[in-house]
């Protein structure tokens, strides 16, 4: 099972790319999270920051990857999960600190350069109606018939399931765990796949509920391209969706089954995988956060029109009370945030929190 090892190795480079070439994906008035004027892009001084950033992020992920295949090739599973763990973690984390000293140096350069906004400039985009937007939430019946398509494998082969079903395998495939035949051990893909499809539905329900990006200089091109953003976004949320919880739930029926073995099973949905994977980061760099890259020639401003970095803690925390909205774009990244001055928001983070944590507890207990 080599080729499945080099296959969750690849998570360590494309997790790397994506944070390198993140200060690049940003939006034309925000650099390692200060908000500078649009036409800074340009900025030489700034530029090299950002290249600085790339490379650094880029030679660390090359160690990493390194290493990981190395222990791939080696066939040494502990290696293998610890280089993926700790690599993963610490492109991560490393990242932000990164990201947080550069902030640092993009905000001392913004105040030599005197770049302060002398009114808060907000924009009303006239025909929103007509812009494009994400998808309706209602494209999410879909999971609806591949649930039902999975319950139905379990309940036509449950009675020529063996006694033990198997539940985990190692790397080279080798079964190490069963567990005796019943009724939740056969449901267990199946509750799996609508934890999955509720993550999913509600990732979509924020991305419709987000504040919306229009650029002062540039209101009704850039609302377009956030539109166009946030539909792609939507679209490959949906399908990337609908393939895992697809993929988890039938292959765990069959392997049950004995029809395919459990490690086979493991492969396909890592190859399932591997496609959202690397759309992501396709999807960031064509469009780049909030659709800044959809129009590259969007006319630049030197004033600075708006500047919300009073609001943004550490760069990536959204605070702002007087805002109403409670899912906004993010600052540094690709997606979506919180404003963690909103009530709603901790009901939510607390809320998901239990839930996942009572989902974990109730499946250990009953399977």
């Amino acid at each position: 099972m080599a080729s499945m090892m080099l296959m969750m190795m690849l998570l360590l480079p494309v997790t790397g790319v994506l944070m390198a070439v993140t200060p690049f994906l940003q939006r034309r008035g925000e650099v390692f999270a200060v908000t500078v004027p649009s036409s800074a892009q340009r900025d030489p001084y700034l530029r090299s920051l950002k290249r600085r950033y790339a490379l650094i992020m880029g030679a660390v992920t090359a160690v990493l990857t390194a290493a990981g295949v190395a222990a791939a090739l080696a066939m040494n599973e502990a290696a293998i999960m610890v280089v993926l763990l700790v690599g993963t973690l610490g492109l991560l984390l490393g990242g932000y600190a990164l990201m947080l000293r550069y902030r640092a140096k993009t905000k001392a350069y913004k105040r030599e350069q005197g770049w302060e906004a002398q009114v808060q400039e907000t924009v009303a985009v006239v025909g929103e109606a007509d812009a494009p937007r994400a998808i309706a939430l209602s494209w999410n019946l879909l999971y609806v018939p591949v649930i039902l398509v999975t319950v139905a494998i379990a309940v036509v082969g449950y009675p020529h399931m063996p006694d033990m079903i198997p539940m985990h395998a190692s790397f080279d495939g080798t079964v190490n765990r069963w567990e005796p035949k019943g009724p939740m051990v056969v449901a267990f893909p199946v509750l799996m796949q609508l934890f999955l499809a509720a993550c999913m539905v509600f990732s979509h329900w924020t991305i419709l509920k987000s504040k919306k990006w229009a650029e002062p200089g540039a209101p009704a091109t850039s609302a377009l391209a956030y539109g166009l953003f946030a539909r792609a976004q939507s679209v490959f949320l949906l399908v990337s969706g609908l393939l895992l919880t697809g993929g988890l739930g039938i292959l765990f029926e069959l392997s049950s089954m004995e029809l395919v073995s459990l490690g086979q099973a493991a492969f396909f949905v890592m190859l399932l995988a591997m496609p959202i994977v690397v759309g992501s980061l396709v999807i960031g760099v064509v469009y780049g956060q909030a659709g800044s890259r959809v129009f590259k020639r969007m006319q630049g401003s030197d004033a600075l029109l708006a500047d919300d970095d009073e609001h943004w803690k550490f760069g990536i925390f959204y605070v702002n009370p007087d805002d109403l909205a409670f899912v906004l774009p993010e600052r540094f990244g690709v997606g979506w945030t919180f404003n963690y001055a909103r009530p709603v928001t901790w009901v939510i983070v607390v809320g998901g929190f239990l839930v996942t944590v009572a989902f974990i507890v109730a499946v250990s207990v009953l399977v």
